[in-house]
């Protein structure tokens, strides 16, 4: 084999083993846009009704709430929020701008909570009610089975890359050797 053609087969070597990292599954896209932050989202729910809508965003025992008007969406101040989460009461205080904290005695175990909201702004009186899904996401096991077959395939790339420059060198030197023989 020929210096050339060693370095040849080499190249196509790397390029085997590099080409599945660089491929694009189905629904992405590699362009110039920056990749989302990859962290696990907070728990929430919301509740809506015809006047109010309630977000709620769970952190650890610390649930804090957004309270807007259905119509324009616009922040509600110095609302009074009582809330039954799971069967239990408790009041939200008021927390920074048109946002309200509730401080759970302790973290819900997981499962689905359901949660009622009585609110009342003003002359307003509303009764909303959602549900508070506290499940590992479903992607997760995925996307370890993913990194998993990532890890696999550049494993065996890097050894089908060695093992062809072991071959080549093994080729090259061998073509080397000085051979004697008898004459005939």
């Amino acid at each position: 084999m020929t210096s050339t053609s060693l370095w040849a087969a080499l190249a196509v070597a790397a390029l085997l083993a590099t080409g599945e990292a660089a491929h694009a599954g189905e629904g992405h896209d590699h362009g110039s846009e920056a990749p989302a932050p990859a962290g696990a989202a907070l728990p929430r729910f919301a509740a809506v009704s015809e006047t109010f809508e309630l977000v709620g965003v769970l952190n650890g025992r610390q649930l804090t709430l957004y309270l807007d008007r259905t119509a324009d969406n616009s922040p509600v101040r110095d609302a009074e929020i009582a809330l039954e989460i799971g069967g239990q009461p408790f009041k939200a205080e008021a927390h920074g701008d048109a946002e309200y904290e509730v401080v759970l005695a302790e973290a819900p175990a997981p499962g689905v909570l359901p949660i009622t909201a009585t609110v009342s702004a003003g002359d307003e009186l509303d009764l909303l009610a959602g549900e508070l899904d506290l499940h590992a996401p479903a992607h997760a096991e995925a996307a370890t089975a993913h990194a998993a077959t990532a890890y696999t395939a550049w494993f065996v790339g890097a050894i089908a890359v060695l093992a062809l420059l072991g071959w080549g060198i093994q080729r090259v030197l061998g073509g080397r050797r000085v051979r004697t023989g008898a004459a005939a």
